[in-house]
């Protein structure tokens, strides 16, 4: 805490005493001889302090991991895209669309060579960036990030999800693969999980 406007004070007053003037000095005349501010010393708690920088902090958190999914996802899909691209390029089958490559994978008349076929196994493994593992952990820390933990927003965020896998399912043409659906039961556990633990 400053005292600095009361060390002022005393030492206009100090002053006027010294130099030998008894005359007695006013406070207006102290206040108009020294410069202080008036504000009183505000106390704040330390853990409000602190929260009120948590949540700032959270929230561009949130954002900073909401941008870092969408572009390491656009990244990845454009690789796919890409190597789907190519192997159908290579058999003479064109697509124009993401849906079109889609539609064409399902209907499943094309043949991958061997590197494809390597490095979409060590993609969907269960470590790989495709994998189920990994996949059901990007959905749903997107959707956490994007609610900011508040339990109404997720509960939309689920309802986003399920919605999307319907649209996906539309899209493809027929049931999804195993690993899909292997994806949509894990994203929904750890949504579950979510909502167990808010209500205990």
């Amino acid at each position: 805490m400053s005292l600095n406007g009361v060390n002022s004070n005393y030492q206009a007053y100090e002053t006027n005493t010294v130099s030998g003037s008894d005359k007695k000095v006013s406070t207006k005349e102290i206040s108009k001889t020294t410069a202080y501010s008036d504000v009183a010393a505000t106390y704040e708690h330390a853990s409000q302090s602190e929260g009120l920088v948590a949540t700032v902090n959270k929230k561009a958190s949130n954002a900073s991991i909401v941008a870092q999914l969408k572009a390491d996802q656009e990244t990845r899909m454009a690789q796919m895209q890409s190597l789907v691209t190519k192997m159908f390029s290579k058999q003479g089958i064109t697509i124009g669309t993401a849906v079109d490559m889609w539609k064409a994978l399902a209907g499943g008349n094309f043949t991958a060579d061997a590197d494809t076929i390597a490095q979409a196994k060590e993609d969907i493994s269960e470590n790989g960036y495709w994998g189920v593992k990994q996949t059901s952990e990007r959905i749903f820390s997107f959707a956490q990030a994007l609610a900011g933990d508040d339990e109404e927003k997720m509960t939309k965020m689920k309802e986003a999800f399920e919605k999307g896998f319907k649209e996906a399912t539309k899209t493809w043409g027929k049931e999804l693969p195993d690993i899909s659906q292997n994806t949509r039961d894990a994203v929904l556990k750890k949504f579950d999980d979510y909502f167990a633990g808010k209500n205990s």
